[in-house]
């Protein structure tokens, strides 16, 4: 049935936990993984507490081909509400910590309330208990990770854990797993210190079972067949034996998507930090469980060695700083996984700090000390401590680039880039306006994964169904199609969970989950992924979400980029509303981007309504 069937509760206030029945109804609506466990959210989060608080809940969620021999579903969600927006925040993470837990015998983990000290929650299969973590708190995500095995006796027992920016409540701290895979975006870091809780560790030796075995296992053996077939996944797979992620930079360069010195330029030397920079430090790949893309590569320099970095990493701790050294993005990129640090809002923040002082609006008095001048990557490295554990100038940063923007002020707002509170990722959308689009109408913020139509456009075409549909980098039409229809299948993939590089056709994804769950329902992708989009907006409008937050930094709208591919380009705010005006009319929204009663009746969610603010 692909499903455990069972959903454990750990109260950390109460120092309880208990077992509860998944809920088969939502399950059948929702799938899993993302859309399960916003609709769980949703349900039980009282509106406008303060993501900080006892009140906020950590969900933690498999989807149903987790722990199966489903090519690439080794991936499992956490979601919560986020310290950096104040809206829905799910993040994944790959490895094994989410087969782990299904093994454990569970579908989801729901936590909740506050420990009285430092703790952490030890799973066991059936066995579960909140444990001491004072001699824990205060350590690197690295040392916590290792202490914790030692702690529980069991090196194979999969690790999460927080660092010192978790501890100290930075509103963009991550939790890390398996020392370099992170739940990286939104804060969630800060959410477990605000519930002193350190990390999780878990370990599982059941089996899994699905609802048709001879059907599923003949649909894996053609899945994996496409898999390993598709050009997609052959472009990822070929990054076992290049750089993984990393050969972004190269190609985004190429065509002007390059964020460079505060997304202000498109001009930097790409040959000091990209693939070719790194080969001489990589030592190995590694790939998830049931994975043959083997994306992560190791690298060590010296004796510091780390998993990445990642384009994103690369792209905003390099060039968006000025950063022009492989091996210094490489230390800055291993300093954030200690201190528990989202890599792509502190290479934000970072840059943002660095145009501030540059023109003067902060100075070494504010640094104590610290020249912040672009392509200082000590300097870099300095404020990211400071950061971590709020000193100075860093407990300002801490909560992130909007915040930061409106204490400082002095104009610095306009140049601040966020959407939403979340630091925009390295897609310049100046040079592929559809993003600016996927950008400002993700549920989570600023987000190049809830819809990535860079290759459409680029490519000038794209197909919905069996019919394509032409776009213009320099016009706004058809973009929202787009994002629309790439929103509803990332939703339900994010729901399945399967890996985002390896690319299976939509139609035998859901044969998969049919054949797994025994449930007809999963089959219409796009009705199932549209419910998720919905409750996931539903979300937010109670939350205080309108249509004057999806917008873009207006540094996008008025500033031309200076230098490289994109040389002279700006995203004309009027393309932007014409964008954002068809997007609403696709969907069915009303003016103010929120769902009508009909569009709720028709996905068979007309309950939510009742979410609604009035």
């Amino acid at each position: 049935m692909g499903y455990t069937g069972k959903v454990l509760r750990v109260n950390l206030s109460d120092n309880a936990f208990w077992v509860e029945e998944l809920n088969w109804e939502w399950a059948k609506k929702f799938v899993g993984g993302k859309g399960l466990a916003a609709r769980t959210l949703l349900g039980e989060l009282p509106p406008k507490i303060d993501p900080l608080s006892p009140s906020n809940k950590i969900i933690l969620a498999t989807g149903p081909l987790c722990a199966t021999t489903a090519p690439g579903a080794s991936k499992y969600v956490l979601v919560t509400k986020s310290p950096a927006t104040g809206l829905f925040l799910d993040s994944y993470a790959g490895g094994q910590f989410g087969c782990e837990l299904k093994l454990a015998g569970y579908d989801m983990m729901i936590i909740e309330g506050k420990a009285s000290k430092p703790s952490y929650i030890f799973v066991y299969d059936d066995e579960v208990e909140i444990r001491d973590a004072e001699g824990i708190w205060g350590r690197n995500c690295h040392e916590a990770e290792d202490l914790l095995k030692k702690d529980v006796g069991d090196r194979d027992a999969k690790v999460m854990v927080i660092g010192p920016a978790g501890e100290n409540l930075v509103r963009f701290a991550c939790v890390n797993t398996e020392y370099y895979r992170h739940h990286g975006r939104g804060g969630a870091g800060a959410v477990f210190g605000s519930k002193n809780l350190k990390g999780i560790v878990i370990r599982g030796t059941q089996g899994v079972e699905v609802s048709r075995p001879e059907e599923f296992s003949r649909v894996v053996e053609e899945a994996i067949q496409q898999v390993v077939d598709s050009p997609e996944s052959q472009f990822a797979t070929s990054w076992k034996g290049g750089g993984g992620t990393a050969e972004i930079v190269d190609w985004s360069y190429e065509w002007g998507g390059l964020p460079v010195k505060n997304f202000t330029s498109g001009e930097f030397d790409v040959g000091k930090v990209n693939v070719k920079a790194a080969e001489p430090y990589r030592i190995s790949v590694q790939a998830c469980a049931q994975c043959p893309c083997a994306c992560g590569h190791y690298v060590k320099i010296n004796t510091e060695g780390l998993e990445g970095p990642e384009y994103e990493t690369t792209a905003l701790l390099g060039p968006n700083c000025y950063v022009d050294s492989f091996p210094e993005i490489v230390n800055l990129n291993l300093l954030c996984d200690r201190l528990g640090l989202d890599t792509i809002s502190a290479g934000n923040v970072v840059a943002w700090a660095m145009e501030c002082f540059e023109k003067g609006i902060i100075t070494e008095k504010d640094t104590g000390g610290i020249n912040l001048s672009f392509g200082n990557a000590e300097g870099a490295a300095a404020i990211l401590k400071q950061i971590a554990y709020r000193r100075g100038l860093g407990d300002v940063l801490a909560d992130g680039v909007a915040v930061a923007a409106k204490k400082i002020g002095q104009g610095s707002e306009r140049f601040a880039m966020h959407v939403k509170g979340l630091e925009i990722p390295a897609y310049e959308p100046r040079a592929a306006p559809s993003m600016g689009l996927a950008y400002a109408t993700a549920d989570r913020g600023a987000c190049h994964l809830r819809a990535w139509p860079i290759g459409a456009e680029l490519w000038g075409e794209y197909w919905l169904g069996a019919h394509p549909v032409k776009l213009d980098r320099s016009k706004p039409d058809n973009k929202a199609q787009v994002v629309v229809h790439q929103q509803h299948y990332q939703a339900y993939r994010f729901s399945a969970i399967t890996c985002d590089f390896l690319f299976m056709d939509m139609e035998l994804l859901a044969k998969l989950i049919e054949a797994a769950t025994g449930f007809s329902e999963v089959k219409d992708w796009r009705t199932v992924g549209e419910r998720i989009v919905t409750v996931t907006r539903i979300f937010n409008i109670r939350e205080g979400m309108s249509r004057k937050d999806e917008v873009l930094p207006e540094r996008i709208y008025s500033e031309p980029l200076k230098g490289g591919a994109a040389d002279g380009q700006v995203l004309p705010k009027s393309h932007f509303e014409y964008m954002l005006r068809e997007y609403y009319e696709i969907r069915g929204y009303d003016q103010e981007g929120r769902p009508t009663k009909s569009r709720l009746e028709a996905l068979g969610i007309a309950d939510l309504a009742d979410y609604l603010p009035a």
